[in-house]
């Protein structure tokens, strides 16, 4: 991918000195301070940074779509500056503003089925946008949409116009946002996290897709993203922001081979690596006290002893011919659906002390695989070992105990917390619940030990869950499965929606926990470096079935079987991951 010498594209829309603040009961606290960039035809430019960073909220500016309470305090925005075309977008009217969206500028946003208005079929609303920015009739903009459909590379696209959001998979739904902000070809295209929490392979095409779009339309694309490996494969260059300022920008391969912001090297060094398994991952944090090991990610001194051999402590969990089925009934339980076999005659073993982790696509049978084993769903048949004790011949008392052995920590930190109780009282409910500790005033006791273990503030413990960020909330989810004092936990893509920065804090204590209560994990995750990372030996599955099974670093250097190879090839940066 080639960008065009300097002076030969044109330039497209510039940004000087942008400022953006939040104001509430009169006191003004500015997000973005001084943010200045710009954008050439058919150019592709990389914005990244943590949550909170000022991302979305510079390129939500340049739209006029700012949420209540911001506003813009300094700065221009143009489009089309040098050119009796130019348009002082931080000027215009709504109205005038409203001729500009979706038509000149468009925008895919992060979460497609939030973004999508879940009562329109999918092809209504794509149609919908065609008819309002190309005044076409709803019978000529059924047949463009459809068209679209086909560019953004979308199955059966009569049955995909038909359909509502929450009959598509995440993909699908996104390649729909995709289709909805192309159709009218604008000059600019901003894509907010498009594949954030997506399959890597979903990731992969996703990118490829956008790459293609803009070959063919000539688009110039803003690129939002907290991954530095994801945005160098599609950026052209690369903007790097910390705390509402833009600390680096540059041509992507120099800022990903010669990063100079501490900040840049530790977004591209927490990631874990592709060779080698450090004792531990280097942090953001780190980085800007300057305490990491070294800027360049750490040395092979101290890489782990274990390279993907099994632990050699006694066999914990036994599976054998576990299968999972899922019946659906249609409308009103009219028509019957054929059933779905989630989990197809799997049979596995993990010893203590180890970490086995599960990989597959989406729909793959990972999450019903785990909590079957939970009992958290029922199995079809096959059996469920635990210390040799078949557990699904549990009377309901001799399940609740087991369950206090062996606990998940879900994918989503915010839905799995009640929003009612504060973060102390949800760690604390289990341990009622089972029965640990005399009283409540010990039991708060060691609510506030479990808090300070997974690196929290004791006085976090009377704040509810909307007032964290997802890292935090995370940790509390790890602190109350510590409360019942576990020696199994599921890890159910426990950090696909984190920060890459919080996913490695996050990685750490895992890893911190596992040696110093014993414990042993199945992680689950679609992000095969992470697996790697975290894993003795990696399980993959695909479609309900087993596929291949084998010790960490002998499945990623000899794959043997071909979905195995994709995986691993559609790991977003591979090249920049050593």
């Amino acid at each position: 991918m080639m960008l065009p010498a300097a002076g030969e594209a044109r330039l497209l829309l510039r940004v000087e000195d942008l400022g953006i603040a939040f104001e509430q009961k009169g006191k003004v606290t500015p997000v973005v301070r001084a943010a200045g960039f710009e954008l050439r035809a058919g150019e592709t430019l990389g914005i990244v940074g943590e949550s909170g960073s000022g991302k979305t909220l510079t390129c939500l500016s340049l739209l006029g779509l700012l949420p209540p309470g911001a506003r813009i305090i300094s700065g221009s925005v143009i489009l089309n500056p040098d050119t009796p075309e130019e348009n002082f977008l931080l000027r215009l009217s709504e109205k005038d503003l409203q001729k500009i969206r979706g038509r000149e500028i468009s925008m895919i946003f992060q979460e497609p089925m939030s973004s999508l208005n879940p009562s329109l079929t999918c092809g209504y609303q794509v149609a919908e946008a065609l008819m309002k920015h190309k005044n076409l009739p709803l019978r000529t903009a059924r047949g463009e949409t459809l068209h679209w459909f086909g560019e953004v590379k979308l199955p059966k696209p009569e049955r995909i116009y038909r359909a509502y959001p929450h009959e598509l998979s995440g993909g699908q739904q996104q390649r729909v946002m995709i289709a909805m902000a192309s159709c009218t070809i604008p000059a600019v295209l901003i894509a907010d996290e498009p594949t954030t929490a997506l399959d890597v392979t979903i990731q992969h095409a996703i990118i490829q897709l956008l790459k293609d779009l803009q070959d063919k339309f000539g688009m110039s694309i803003l690129f939002i993203s907290h991954d530095l490996a994801l945005v160098s494969e599609i950026a052209h260059r690369i903007m790097v922001m910390q705390e509402g300022k833009i600390v680096e920008q540059g041509r992507t391969s120099e800022v990903m081979e010669q990063p100079v912001q501490p900040y840049t090297k530790g977004l591209l060094n927490c990631r874990p690596p592709l060779r080698g398994k450090p004792a531990r991952l280097p942090t953001v944090r780190e980085y800007l006290e300057n305490t990491a090991a070294g800027l360049q990610g750490y040395s092979p001194q101290i890489q782990k002893k274990k390279t993907g051999d099994r632990p050699t402590g006694e066999l914990l969990l036994e599976v054998s011919g576990l299968t999972v089925e899922f019946s659906g009934k249609g409308l009103w339980h009219i028509h019957k659906v054929d059933t779905i076999r989630a989990v197809d005659n799997i049979s596995f073993s993990v010893n203590q002390g180890e970490t086995l982790g599960l990989v597959g696509e989406s729909g793959c049978g990972k999450t019903s695989l785990g909590r079957s084993l939970l009992h958290l769903i029922e199995t079809s048949s096959g059996r469920i070992l635990y210390r040799g004790i078949n557990t699904l011949e549990m009377s309901k008392k001799e399940l609740k105990s087991f369950r206090k052995k062996f606990q998940i920590i879900f994918q989503d930190p915010y839905s799995s917390l009640n929003p009612r109780i504060t973060a102390g009282r949800a760690i604390m409910e289990p341990m009622l619940v089972h029965g640990i500790g005399k009283n409540n005033r010990e039991r708060k006791q060691m609510v506030i030990e479990l808090l300070e273990k997974v690196r929290l503030d004791p006085a976090f413990f009377n704040r509810f869950p909307h007032e964290f960020s997802g890292g935090q909330r995370q940790r509390i989810g790890i602190a109350r499965v510590l409360a019942l004092k576990p020696e199994f936990i599921i890890c159910d893509e426990s950090v696909s929606s984190l920060d890459v920065s919080v996913q490695a804090e996050i990685l750490n204590l895992l890893n911190t926990l596992k040696e110093e209560f014993h414990l042993t994990y199945i992680f689950i995750s679609h992000d095969l470096s992470v697996v790697r990372y975290m894993s003795d030996r990696i399980m993959v599955m695909q479609e309900g079935k087993l596929v291949e099974v084998s010790g960490s670093d002998v499945l990623f250097d000899h794959p043997q079987k071909a979905y195995t190879r994709e995986l691993i090839n559609a790991i977003p940066g591979r090249k920049t991951l050593k």
